[in-house]
């Protein structure tokens, strides 16, 4: 997956069939990477081939027979389904865009879409899926497979711990050894010293939330261990060469 470009289970559910086609199209032509594992002509069947298939994206119209695409996504949510959704509309209406904002979908187009709009859609989901496998696959100890076993140990304490007051110090009596010999491992092992290890964690954390947006962008640098946001601001700029305004506008 990382590193050939990481591949996404789409499914289209539309109930106009040149309009799906269209879609299907449009998909294929900004990238070859994802697989489209079906189509659906109403929601009640989306609804079916989402449990059966497990798509991680749903396109979706929202005029449909059966159940609509707002339906749609409450059942998903009901059943706990992490799927994400792009609902499609022929008309820009506020109280639909409203619902689906508060429901958590990834976007809100309307009708006649253009290769830019799945274009940018697509760079999106590719970046949220990219985060999602490494958040799911590469934990920090499988990151060091080789290291110490008191740093899988660190590893495993940062892991749960990154959000706390966390010092190498407090680690390190915790682990039963010196600080001084922690710190030698711990640079040995990972490469750069403890406090510089943490930070560039947690600014990592902080880029998973922001693209995850479940929390909103000022509550984020508390809910990685910074109490300081102008600190916190500092400290993503260098770690990403961008601010937090550009990091999210680079991303829409």
């Amino acid at each position: 997956m990382p590193g050939g470009g990481i591949d996404v289970r789409i499914l289209i559910a539309e109930d106009e069939k040149r309009a799906s086609r269209g879609l299907r199209n449009l998909i294929m032509m900004v990238s070859d990477k994802h697989e489209i594992v079906g189509e659906a002509a109403d929601g009640k069947e989306a609804f079916e081939l989402m449990k059966l298939l497990e798509p991680e994206v749903v396109f979706t119209d929202i005029k449909m027979p059966y159940m609509d695409g707002i339906a749609l996504i409450r059942a998903a949510r009901a059943q706990d389904m992490k799927t994400k959704f792009v609902i499609i509309s022929a008309y820009e209406e506020f109280e639909l865009a409203r619902q689906a904002i508060s429901l958590g979908v990834t976007d809100y187009l309307v009708k006649p879409l253009v290769p830019e709009d799945i274009e940018d859609i697509i760079q999106r989901l590719e970046e949220y899926n990219s985060i999602t496998w490494d958040k799911e696959n590469r934990n920090l100890k499988s990151r060091y497979p080789n290291a110490h076993p008191l740093i899988l140990k660190a590893m495993h304490i940062i892991e749960c711990s990154y959000a706390s007051k966390i010092s190498q110090k407090d680690l390190a009596a915790d682990l039963g050894v010196s600080a001084e010999y922690f710190s030698y491992l711990f640079s040995r092992d990972v490469g750069e010293n403890f406090s510089r290890f943490l930070r560039r964690y947690r600014i990592e954390k902080a880029q998973e939330l922001l693209l995850e947006g479940e929390i909103s962008k000022d509550e984020v640098l508390y809910s990685v261990g910074f109490s300081d946001p102008k600190y916190f601001n500092k400290c993503f700029k260098e770690e990403t060469g961008v601010n937090v305004t550009e990091f999210m506008k680079a991303r829409r």
